[in-house]
């Protein structure tokens, strides 16, 4: 939800907040100056970020009228973080092959390197070399899928060769750069269903590892949307190992086992997305952090919001327990699953 300030802010046109943050409109792919003279659009369809490159690097173009973009940043922290932002950028657009250090953004910037990092993660919850894996990421997926190939993708993304790129793949994509090009053509992700006191639950894998955890209460609804996440892979009721995986999890909910047993995972996230779901793993059951808890634990106790996208984005609930994160107020704020099932799973746990 957008912080009143801000969306007040927004609606009366504010100049006083140029300069504090932009927002983007959801419904126009355009990101505007808080005093921006346009009309005003609705709530539910805005995003606040705090850097016009933050905007842009989620695919939002400036506003030809009030040109956010050459925006001076009013704050010292944010203008630094801008600096940083845009120094990688240019970097990337150069297609170079050498690799952004911290060293040479400190020399660039003039602050040691120990200010540049912290500053920068103070304000966006990543380190710098985080965000410039993540913009040449960003950028090889969309080279691919204007038709490069991955060798011409992973060279305009700044990775200099495919082989970089390659080097941590499983990582970064969950699946090979190629299956990913390919709207995850190439990759073959079996799937089962199963019944629990959560209802209908869907399991899928790859050969390395459980890549989706949904749950609903019809069959063809949660296989429409494996297939959304996945459009182009060869996806097939489960004939193999995916089996031995599924029993794993209704055993595991059955039987009130303390400890989910070791289920290798093969998901896909940004670099915060995946501190955010490794620190949900270290939520013991029947336990509860906040979502304000959890950025401040990460070093980014501005992120709160972050995080609860970051949880929303979960493909695998209940193995990376995200029904473990309440609001500040002690309520349940969201599941993708719906908050009864939130609610059902601790319930459950809290009598394990």
């Amino acid at each position: 939800m957008i912080e009143e300030a801000k969306l007040q802010a927004i609606l009366s046109r504010d100049k006083d907040q140029d300069g504090k943050f932009v927002y983007g409109v959801k419904t126009t792919g355009i990101y505007c100056r808080p005093s921006c003279p346009a009309r005003n659009p609705k709530p539910e369809n805005i995003r606040i970020f705090k850097l016009p490159e933050l905007a842009e690097a989620e695919g939002f173009r400036a506003c030809r009228r009030c040109r956010p973009d050459l925006l001076r940043i009013a704050d010292p922290g944010l203008s630094l973080v801008r600096q940083v932002c845009q120094l990688i950028e240019r970097h990337v657009a150069a297609e170079e092959g050498s690799r952004v250090t911290l060293g040479w953004l400190a020399e660039e910037t003039g602050y040691s390197e120990d200010h540049l990092s912290r500053s920068f993660k103070k304000i966006l919850g990543i380190s710098p070399i985080d965000y410039y894996d993540n913009r040449r990421t960003a950028i090889f997926k969309k080279n691919v899928k204007a038709g490069d190939s991955i060798a011409t993708a992973a060279y305009g993304a700044g990775f200099g060769s495919a082989s970089r790129l390659y080097e941590k793949s499983h990582a970064r994509f969950g699946m090979t750069p190629a299956s990913y090009a390919k709207g995850g053509a190439g990759a073959e992700i079996a799937y089962a269903f199963a019944d629990c006191f959560l209802g209908l639950m869907l399991v899928a894998g790859t050969r390395n590892g459980v890549c989706a955890v949904y749950f609903g209460d019809n069959r063809q609804a949660l296989l429409d949307e494996l297939v959304r996440e996945f459009p182009h892979a060869e996806i097939a009721a489960d004939v193999g190992r995916l089996a031995a995986w599924s029993k794993s999890i209704v055993d595991f909910l059955q039987k009130s086992s303390e400890a989910l047993p070791g289920i290798p995972l093969d998901m896909y996230g940004t670099a915060f997305q995946r501190r955010v779901w490794q620190a949900l793993l270290d939520i013991g059951p029947g336990k509860t952090k906040t979502y304000r808890e959890l950025a401040e634990e990460l070093g980014a106790p501005k992120s709160a919001r972050a995080v609860g996208r970051a949880c929303a984005t979960n493909p695998v609930s209940l193995i990376v327990p995200c029904h473990r994160v309440i609001g500040t107020d002690g309520k349940l704020h969201g599941y993708r699953w719906g908050l009864e099932r939130k609610e059902a799973l601790r319930e459950w746990e809290a009598t394990l």
